[in-house]
């Protein structure tokens, strides 16, 4: 490792640290000032924020003619933001999670998941289909911001920032500003790191877009979802995490086949695998979201053990080692099913005790 890429890792991580407070507290102050509960903004403004490495470092791989790393980074960030950031935080702190996640956001995510992949059949997301996903994604906008303002939706936690200082207007922008721009600077920092590190060992382009670069588009989330946990505005954190998904569909993977020549081309590898993985940790905030609205620890730990075995399962495959036949053996007839059943077991107590779901 030389120099420059450890003082990129270390600075980017200082800035990515010091962008989420910036950014949450004004994000939070924003949310008091305008009358717009966290939820909304989570779901909203810090979504489209945190997802701002994303929009740029996809658009940037299309026009240079990457594109298994533009694709790869919306959907490996997607698998990231949900079993990776969401994980993280369940096990800091268990996560409340608002009705409207449950019955709208979340089966949102899930359509739009599906959506995507039947629009990438023919291996090609054209200009057409990019445009009405991102038409899709303010269309999405105007509906939060509207119920919000009917008092539809509102997030649980309203009353944590009834104590906060009050700041000027113009001040708590100044805040998300600073923030947002730090987030997007340490993260494009850390990605260039990772990147000369990743290409050193030889990784192709579709495992770096899918593992290095989503991971690294996704610590924004991470560091904004685990300093609103600690700082006690969870659905900040929740939202963040779902809106930032429904995002990185609509409006960055949209926005990159829109300003791509020819759209974004969409490998065999990407439909028949990491589409449908990103569908299926869609599906799974299903029965963990409705299950007392909440993400207790164990559940968080199971979304990071995914994470975990999907990232083992891609350097496996890279690299075509031996263990590949027996690992996707264990997880495919074992691990997958356990959990499965351990989740039909979970949804089937939550319906019959309907108020024993309490964080713990």
């Amino acid at each position: 490792m030389t120099l420059a890429v450890a003082f990129g890792l270390i600075t980017g991580l200082v800035a990515l640290i010091f962008g989420a407070e910036l950014l949450v507290r004004g994000a939070s102050r924003i949310a008091l000032a305008t009358g717009l509960s966290p939820l909304v903004v989570g779901l909203t403004v810090v979504a489209l924020g945190t997802s701002a490495p994303e929009l740029a470092t996809s658009i940037g791989a299309a026009l240079q003619g990457s594109p298994d790393i533009a694709v790869g980074n919306v959907v490996g960030s997607n698998i990231a933001n949900v079993l990776l950031v969401l994980g993280i935080a369940a096990l800091v702190a268990p996560l409340v999670v608002a009705r409207q996640l449950v019955w709208l956001d979340a089966p949102l995510l899930v359509g739009v998941s599906g959506a995507v992949w039947l629009m990438s059949l023919d291996h090609q997301l054209s200009r057409v289909e990019g445009l009405a996903l991102v038409l899709g994604g303010i269309a999405y906008t105007v509906l939060l911001v509207w119920m919000s303002r009917r008092g539809q939706g509102l997030g649980e936690a309203g009353e944590d920032l009834a104590g906060m200082p009050q700041r000027p207007l113009w001040f708590n922008l100044l805040l998300f500003v600073a923030g947002l721009a730090l987030l997007v600077l340490g993260a494009g920092w850390l990605v260039q790191s990772a990147v000369s590190i990743a290409q050193a060992l030889g990784v192709s382009e579709l495992i770096i877009g899918l593992t290095v670069i989503a991971i690294g588009t996704s610590l924004p989330e991470i560091a904004t979802s685990l300093l609103a946990v600690v700082r006690g505005q969870r659905d900040l954190a929740a939202g963040n995490v779902i809106g930032s998904c429904i995002f990185n569909l609509l409006v960055v993977l949209g926005a990159t086949a829109v300003v791509a020549p020819d759209g974004v081309h969409v490998s065999n590898s990407a439909l028949n695998f990491d589409i449908l993985v990103m569908i299926a940790t869609a599906v799974a905030c299903l029965p963990i979201f409705f299950t007392g609205h909440y993400i207790a620890r164990w559940e968080g730990g199971l979304f990071l053990g995914y994470y975990v075995a999907y990232a083992a399962y891609l350097l496996l495959a890279n690299t075509r080692h031996a263990a590949l036949e027996t690992f996707s053996s264990v997880m495919l007839w074992f691990v997958i099913p356990l959990t499965v059943v351990t989740l039909l077991v979970v949804v089937a107590h939550a319906l019959r005790n309907p108020q024993s779901g309490a964080p713990r």
